[in-house]
């Protein structure tokens, strides 16, 4: 069995369209590819599949696809 490849991202500003965090989290090699992932119905997003490439995803929401598993986290207050 392969290994679910566990990925923290640290969210900058409200949200991240879908297929930026998909190349940001380094999943896909290029923004074209992260669109045709998307396309091709290969991302859930918080368990649903998801099928807008832009969709926002914000702090607390997880990103799955065969292989990986990315978890949106809020970047620590400066407070």
């Amino acid at each position: 069995m392969a290994s679910l490849k566990q990925i923290r991202f640290d969210l900058r500003g409200d949200f991240i369209p879908l297929d930026s965090l998909l190349k940001a989290a380094g999943v896909a090699e290029s923004g074209g590819r992260a669109k045709s992932m998307v396309a091709e119905g290969l991302i859930q997003v918080d368990g649903q599949d998801e099928s807008r490439k832009t969709a926002k995803i914000r702090a607390g929401q997880v990103v799955a696809a065969p292989g990986f598993r990315i978890k949106v986290v809020a970047p620590e207050s400066e407070d």
